[in-house]
């Protein structure tokens, strides 16, 4: 058998992968970091370069389009020229993208950073999975790919904390710097010790199917993203969504037809493939609408500062980074299906806690609510990646990384955009009953959202103390039954998960 490159076999066992895994583990953080650390900083960004709604929302929105359209291609040229290579790219233009943000001048600035940041985040996310697939032998890699989902889970929790941190110390620029020495680190580090590795034969590119997939992904993630401000009814949204099935039928179609397709859909037919995905989907549908959520509520409706805020969802992260590692243990003895499953009920359990949240519910409740939901999602995570890279050939680790990268980003989008939209659409109806008596011109924009409301009822005199008190129960109905919603979500993905995963992994297709 050929080498997998100069200097591995596939089949030989790296002595250095302990060491390799935390080179990884520190790009995954950076990169999932910059999903959620932007969010706490909007409002300091507002006031500092004058940006409007449309814009804030650009910022955040830039990075998760442009990162979920180019996973496949990414992960697609990692296999093709080599893992290492992607990772040392995307590390660059991820520094570089964080640099051009950090000295931005205007909005404009920060948008462009934004981009070139999901560019580089594209090209690291899926070579992290993918290179340690390759260095751990199968007997490890559950373990492994626990400890690497359990940093990605707790990243998105610390990016909040980080980001509170910092602007109580400095300006908002540093939210993007203090991602350029976790670069400078992963760089040298990487240099010396993640080895080189491809797939064994130069198989020819599909620039077909990159620029349908790209087309076909990035419609979708846009009208998701888009479709709570301007309806799900929208032409423009009903536009992308359709041309976001096209492009996916077209795909589909060359993928079936093409000699070497990035992405053999064949491999759907594998109950691995199909079930983890949709683990994985479920589980950030929920986690990334309840943080959506749960941050407006801790700062909103309970008072508490952003850094306040973000202290306060620690439990979350401290609890998945233990559960996580945890569930490769727990498949070995006791099945892959009953540890996802269990995971996913708890998580569902988890989501329907937190959404009983009210006015005064003690923090105790709310810590206990979060450990549950993150234990549910450590124990899901793990084992249904693992699932995914264990049904695809050994020299398709890219392309299963960046499968399993898409699910993780479109699940996340579709959670904020439809629970969002659920919560929204709740606050707004049950407002309008206390907005009784207040003045046509004023009350119109109550329902905006529960920032304006409270900003509005600070002039409303003595109406203003029932008005503020009603938006914030408005606001936590609306929560209680997206989260309810969410629930649902994620004990249905627990019932598929039944029906179609196998009972314990095989360590990998036959090659």
């Amino acid at each position: 058998m050929r080498a997998v490159e100069t200097e591995a076999h596939p089949n030989e066992v790296d002595p250095r992968r302990w060491w390799i895994l935390p080179v990884l583990c520190l790009s995954l953080f950076m990169v999932v970091m910059g999903n959620t650390v932007l969010n706490i900083a909007l409002p300091e960004i507002s006031e500092s370069l004058r940006a409007t709604g449309a814009e804030l929302q650009w910022m955040v929105d830039a990075y998760a389009l442009v990162f979920a359209g180019l996973l496949f291609t990414a992960g697609s040229l990692g296999d093709r020229f080599g893992r290492k290579g992607a990772l040392t790219l995307g590390l660059v233009v991820f520094g570089a993208g964080s640099l051009g943000a950090t000295f931005a001048e205007g909005a404009a600035g920060v948008i462009a950073g934004r981009a070139v940041m999901g560019v580089g985040a594209a090209f690291v996310m899926p070579s992290t999975l993918s290179i340690l697939t390759h260095v751990f032998p199968p007997q490890e890699r559950a373990r492994a790919i626990g400890i690497w989902a359990g940093v990605a889970g707790a990243a998105g929790a610390v990016g909040p904390l980080a980001s509170g941190w910092l602007l109580r110390h400095f300006y908002w620029g540093s939210v993007f710097w203090l991602n350029v020495p976790v670069v400078v680190v992963a760089l040298v580090a990487g240099r010396f010790l993640v080895p080189r590795s491809r797939h064994p034969d130069r198989v020819p590119l599909d620039p077909l199917g990159a620029l349908l997939s790209i087309g076909a992904i990035g419609s979708l993630v846009y009208g998701v993203i888009e479709a709570p401000s301007y309806g799900w009814t929208d032409p423009s949204i009903l536009g992308a969504f359709g041309a976001a099935a096209v492009l996916l039928a077209a795909f589909i179609g060359w993928e079936l037809r093409a000699t070497d397709p990035m992405l053999d859909v064949r491999y759907f037919r594998r109950r691995g493939v199909t079930s983890g995905s949709l683990a994985i989907s479920a589980v950030f549908f929920g986690m990334f609408g309840m943080f959506f959520l749960l941050t407006q509520y801790l700062q909103l409706v309970r008072g508490h500062s952003a850094l306040g805020a973000a202290v306060r969802t620690l439990p979350f992260a401290l609890t998945i980074m233990v559960a996580a590692p945890s569930s490769a243990h727990l498949a070995a003895r006791f099945g892959t299906r009953a540890v996802v499953g269990t995971g996913l009920t708890m998580a569902g359990t988890g989501l329907v806690l937190v959404g009983r949240s009210g006015l005064d519910t003690s923090y105790a409740q709310l810590a206990v609510s979060l450990v549950v939901l993150a234990a549910g999602m450590g124990l899901t995570m793990a084992p249904s990646t693992a699932a995914i890279m264990a049904s695809l050939p050994h020299e398709k680790a890219g392309v299963g990384s960046a499968l399993n990268d898409t699910t993780r980003e479109l699940g996340g989008a579709l959670g904020i955009a439809v629970l969002g939209s659920l919560a929204a659409s709740t606050y707004t109806s049950s407002l309008r009953d206390a907005a009784g008596g207040v003045p046509a011109q004023v009350s119109e924009h109550l329902g905006n959202s529960l920032a304006d409301a409270l900003r509005t009822a600070g002039s409303l005199g003595a109406d203003g103390v029932r008005v503020a008190d009603a938006a914030r129960q408005a606001f936590v109905d609306g929560m209680s039954r997206a989260l309810t919603v969410g629930g649902l979500v994620a004990y249905a993905g627990a019932v598929a998960v039944v029906v179609l995963l196998p009972r314990r992994l095989q360590g990998g297709p036959p090659r």
